[in-house]
């Protein structure tokens, strides 16, 4: 197993599901899904909504959420939502990138600034620690009669790089986890669905190819930066470089 399955279950108890936020950043993925395809709110012909959809259901998102979010994107007067990425420094050299999705980018770069300022790192130009992380893909798919073995075989040649058994928790059915890098989400979404494999949800990581590990005096003043930047409501996600000793 590689890094992929390393990094996953460093972030098991981080992960966006637990969040409380989840609702409204279904209904922000589903904007940006619908806006950036013409204005296609049908799963079927729009890939990105198809998997945002399938997301929804992982996660549980009630219907009522999900149909504001597809009535409130088929309007013309709602304004997009606009991704952009802020690449910093937290304390002790901790690289930290953080994904956002926003409808005033003025707000959010005020915003993502004092945050690490207050937390005594450093917010960076384009580029300075993004070289750090691969920017991967991934797929959740049942576990059942599949080999991950013989899987990754059929799905080698269309981008996966690492598929391996993810144990459930608490009773928990076990799930498949399969990764590539960002630029194969396509093929591998497509493979998958030729395939006739229902796809539980699916995303895209930052793994980090250098760590800093940290004692946990040091971890708290990372810790708060981060916990800044997840609480705001235009924060997507957030990756870091940190790990403890």
């Amino acid at each position: 197993m590689g890094r992929a399955f390393e990094y996953r279950k460093a972030r098991k108890m981080k992960r966006w599901s637990a969040m409380a936020k989840v609702n409204s950043r279904i209904s922000k993925d589903i904007v940006i899904a619908i806006k950036e395809g013409s204005g296609i709110a049908d799963p079927d012909s729009n890939a990105r909504l198809r998997a945002v959809m399938q997301n929804a259901r992982s996660l549980n998102v009630n219907k009522t959420v999900i149909e504001r979010a597809i009535k409130k994107a088929t309007d013309k007067d709602t304004a997009n939502y606009k991704e952009a990425l802020f690449e910093g420094y937290a304390p002790h050299g901790v690289a930290i990138i953080v994904e956002t999705a926003t409808d005033n980018n003025n707000r959010t770069v005020a915003n993502v600034r004092s945050y690490f300022n207050k937390g005594n790192g450093s917010l960076g130009t384009a580029g300075s620690v993004a070289f750090m992380f691969e920017h991967n893909c991934h797929f959740k798919i049942d576990r059942g009669e599949h080999d991950p073995e013989e899987l990754e075989l059929e799905l080698i040649d269309h981008g996966a790089e690492e598929v391996f058994v993810d144990e459930g928790e608490d009773d928990a059915p076990d799930t498949i986890m399969i990764y590539g890098s960002f630029e194969n989400f396509g093929a591998l979404q497509a493979a998958l669905e030729g395939l006739n494999i229902e796809i539980l949800s699916s995303g895209f990581e930052r793994i980090p190819n250098v760590t800093k590990a940290l004692n946990a005096e040091q971890a708290k003043d990372v810790e708060k930066i981060i916990d800044k930047l997840e609480e705001d409501e235009d924060v997507m996600n957030v990756y870091h470089t940190m790990v403890y000793e």
